[in-house]
C-alpha cells in the first residue's frame, strides 16, 4: 500500500485516509447558504456607505460652485463652472485661518491633555488596589450619567466667578479629565499581566518608570482610539466656546463658521468652502490612528 492513497475523485488522502490539510490539502469551500449571507451583508454595507459618504462628496463639490448655481432649482451633481472665489472669500468675510489655527491649538492640547490623564486614571484603577477604589471609580463612571446641559449653568457661574471668561482656560480645562477616557483605559489596561509589572518592579524600576515606558507602550492601541475621539469631540465643540470666548479673534472655527449665515440669506459657497477645510484635520488624525482605532475600541469594551 503506498504512503499517500487516492479516492476515485483523485483527492489526496492521508496516512489515515482523511482528505489532506494544509499545503498539500484543498481549501475548503464556503457553504452556499454562507457566501449568499456574505454577499447580501456586503451589499447592504456598500450601500449604506453610498449614502453616508454621498453628503460629503456633494458639500465638497459644491464648494466649487457659484451661489446661484447652488440655489438654482435645476441641480446638478458637478459643478456647471467651476469656480475658487468660495476659498478666497473666506479669509475675507470670516478670518478663517485664524479661527482654524484656534480650533487646531485647543484641539490638540485637549487631546494631549485628556489622554495622558485618562491615561494616569485608568493605570491607577487597573494596577493598584486600595480602599474605595470601586466606590471612587463607580463615581467617575455616574459622572457619564448626567446630562450635560444640567451642568452647563453651574459650569459657566463657577468660571465666571474666578475671572476665567474669555479665556482659553476655561475651554481647556473642563476637557482635561475624562470620565470616559478613564474607562476606556481601565478595561484596556486589565489585559496587561500584573506579572510584567512585578518583574520591573524587582529590576529596581519606579513607578514613574513602569507608567512611561512599560504600560503607556502597551496601550498605544487605546491611547490611538481615545485621541480620536477627543479631538473630534474638542473640533466640532460649539456651545461652550461660543459662551465663554467673547472675543472674535480668539473664537474657534465651529463657532465661526454661523457667520454665513446672515439674516435674510445664507452665503452657501463660503460655508462649503469653509466646511470642507476644516473636516481635513479631523480627516488627517484619522488616517494616522487609523490602523490601531478598531483595535484600541475592542481592547476597551473586552475586558482582560
Amino acid at each position: 500500500m503506498t504512503a499517500i492513497q487516492k479516492t476515485s475523485a483523485g483527492v489526496p488522502l492521508s496516512r489515515g485516509g482523511r482528505r489532506g490539510q494544509g499545503s498539500g490539502g484543498t481549501a475548503r469551500v464556503m457553504p452556499a447558504r454562507t457566501r449568499a449571507g456574505v454577499i447580501v451583508l456586503n451589499t447592504l454595507l456598500a450601500v449604506m456607505g453610498v449614502f453616508t459618504v454621498f453628503p460629503f462628496i456633494w458639500m465638497v463639490l459644491s464648494a466649487f460652485k457659484t451661489n446661484a448655481e447652488i440655489a438654482s432649482l435645476d441641480q446638478s451633481f458637478f459643478p456647471r463652472e467651476w469656480t475658487m472665489v468660495n476659498f478666497e472669500s473666506i479669509q475675507t468675510k470670516l478670518d478663517f485661518f485664524r479661527l482654524f489655527a484656534n480650533s487646531v491649538f485647543l484641539s490638540v492640547a485637549i487631546t494631549v491633555i485628556g489622554v495622558y490623564t485618562s491615561l494616569l486614571g485608568g493605570f491607577v484603577f487597573a494596577k493598584y488596589r486600595f480602599r474605595g477604589r470601586g466606590f471612587f471609580f463607580g463615581v467617575i463612571l455616574s459622572t457619564m450619567m448626567v446630562t450635560w446641559a444640567v451642568v452647563i449653568i453651574p459650569r459657566y457661574t463657577m468660571f465666571r466667578g474666578v475671572g476665567l471668561v474669555d479665556n482659553y482656560a476655561s475651554i481647556i480645562v473642563p476637557a482635561a479629565i475624562s470620565a470616559f477616557g478613564i474607562f476606556m483605559m481601565r478595561q484596556s489596561m486589565d489585559a496587561i499581566p500584573d506579572e510584567v509589572l512585578e518583574a520591573a518592579r524587582i529590576d529596581g524600576a519606579s513607578e514613574v518608570y513602569i507608567f512611561h515606558r512599560i504600560v503607556a507602550p502597551m496601550s498605544i492601541n487605546a491611547i490611538s482610539a481615545l485621541a480620536i475621539f477627543q479631538f473630534l469631540w474638542a473640533w466640532e465643540d460649539y456651545l461652550w466656546p461660543y459662551l465663554m470666548i467673547s472675543t472674535q479673534s480668539k473664537q474657534v472655527l465651529a463657532v465661526g463658521l454661523t457667520t454665513f449665515n446672515g439674516q435674510y440669506s445664507t452665503d452657501y459657497g463660503g460655508l462649503f468652502a469653509a466646511t470642507t477645510i476644516s473636516i481635513l484635520p479631523v480627516l488627517v488624525v484619522y488616517l494616522i490612528f487609523q490602523r490601531r482605532f478598531i483595535a484600541g475600541a475592542a481592547s476597551a469594551a473586552v475586558k482582560g
